[in-house]
């Protein structure tokens, strides 16, 4: 009976250790997004591993009132869920540089800055066979000091696609 159970242990956990996942050693393209004013950024992904990542995105603002550009570096970890969906969940940091111009009293102010910040990020994407395209859907929490609306939280929902080489 101990030979069964323990045959059954070893199956289970190589059931869910053999899930097969790609981690493209290099990829590069476009995250799309909103965060304290941050509309697109670069991303590039360098695959570690097959189970760990690190990507780093450079973000870029260019409005009537909000100038700025942020650098972002992640750590990911990287799960398989099915064929070429995988999920994603990873921790990091940035720093970023901005410029606000605004009226007060017809009056026109300028105010500028730095803050660096802590990020998380969590997400789906999926890398599809035929072609090198990789699309990606994430949440990025971040927490810091210095932004220019003088919040010092954070939250960016972005969508990715980006060529596998």
């Amino acid at each position: 009976m101990k030979k069964i159970i323990l045959s059954a242990i070893m199956l289970f956990g190589l059931a869910f250790t053999a899930q097969s996942q790609e981690i493209a050693k290099n990829a590069l393209g476009l995250r799309l997004g909103d965060n304290n004013g941050f509309g697109g950024e670069v991303s590039y992904q360098r695959g570690l591993n097959q189970k760990n990542r690190l990507e780093f995105d450079l973000g870029w603002r260019n409005s009537s009132d909000v100038d700025a550009i942020k650098a972002v570096a992640l750590y990911q970890w990287v799960w398989n869920i099915d064929g070429g969906f995988n999920w994603y969940a990873g921790v990091g940091g940035g720093i970023a540089a901005w410029d606000h111009d605004y009226y007060n009293n017809n009056t026109k102010y300028n105010d500028s800055g730095t803050y660096v910040f802590a990020a998380g990020d969590i997400g789906i994407e999926y890398g599809f066979k035929e072609v090198p395209i990789l699309l990606s859907l994430d949440a990025r929490p971040e927490i810091g000091s210095g932004y220019y609306d003088d919040d010092n939280f954070g939250f960016d929902v972005g969508l990715g696609i980006k060529f596998k080489f």
